[in-house]
C-alpha cells in the first residue's frame, strides 16, 4: 500500500471548501472572496481600514442643472464642474491600483493577460474617462463655436486623365 502524508479518514484541521470546489470545477467568486477574507482576518485586525467609504459626490444637483441647460456652453459648464469634483477620486483610484499592480517585482515578469496587467489596464481606465469626457466636450464646443467652414461649390478638380498620345509620324531627327 502506498504511504500518504495523512490518513484517508483524518480530516482534522481541514475544510472541505477548496476540495469541494476543485471537484465541481472553478470555485465561484463568492467562495474565493470569502476564503481570502477569512485568511486575511488577522492582517486586517492589525491594519484597520476605514469602515465607511468616502462620500460620493451628489449627482442630483448636476442632473438638475443639466436638464435646465439650454445650450452647449451650459452643458459644458455643468460637466466640467462635475469632472473637477470626481477627478481626485479617479486619480486616487489610479494611484492605488498602480500601487497594487507594482507591488514587489511581480509586474516585471507579468504576462499580457496576467492579473498585474489587468490592474494596470483598470488603473488607466479609471483616469481615461476624464480625458475622453474632456475630448467630447471640446468637440461639442468646437462644433458650437468654431464649426468648419461650410463647403462651397468645390472648384472643378484638375483633369486626372493623361494627355493623349502624339499622332504617329516620322521619328525625330538627331
Amino acid at each position: 500500500m502506498q504511504q500518504t502524508d495523512f490518513e484517508p479518514d483524518d480530516n482534522t484541521g481541514r475544510t472541505s471548501e477548496p476540495d469541494t470546489a476543485t471537484r465541481r470545477g472553478p470555485a465561484p467568486t463568492e467562495d474565493l472572496v470569502s476564503w481570502a477574507r477569512r485568511a486575511a482576518a488577522d492582517f486586517l485586525a492589525a491594519h484597520p481600514l476605514p469602515a465607511d467609504p468616502p462620500p460620493v459626490p451628489e449627482s442630483a444637483a448636476y442632473r438638475t442643472a443639466l436638464s435646465a441647460a439650454e445650450n452647449q456652453a451650459e452643458v459644458s459648464a455643468v460637466m466640467r464642474h462635475f469632472l473637477r469634483t470626481v477627478q481626485p477620486t479617479l486619480h486616487a483610484t489610479f494611484d492605488f491600483l498602480m500601487t497594487v499592480a507594482e507591488r514587489g517585482d511581480q509586474h516585471l515578469r507579468a504576462g499580457p493577460d496576467s492579473p498585474t496587467e489587468q490592474l494596470i489596464y483598470a488603473a488607466n481606465c479609471s483616469v481615461a474617462v476624464l480625458g475622453i469626457a474632456d475630448q467630447a466636450d471640446r468637440e461639442a464646443l468646437r462644433a458650437e463655436y468654431d464649426p468648419p467652414p461650410s463647403p462651397r461649390a468645390a472648384p472643378k478638380p484638375a483633369s486626372t486623365t493623361p494627355p493623349a498620345p502624339e499622332a504617329p509620324g516620322p521619328a525625330p531627327v538627331r
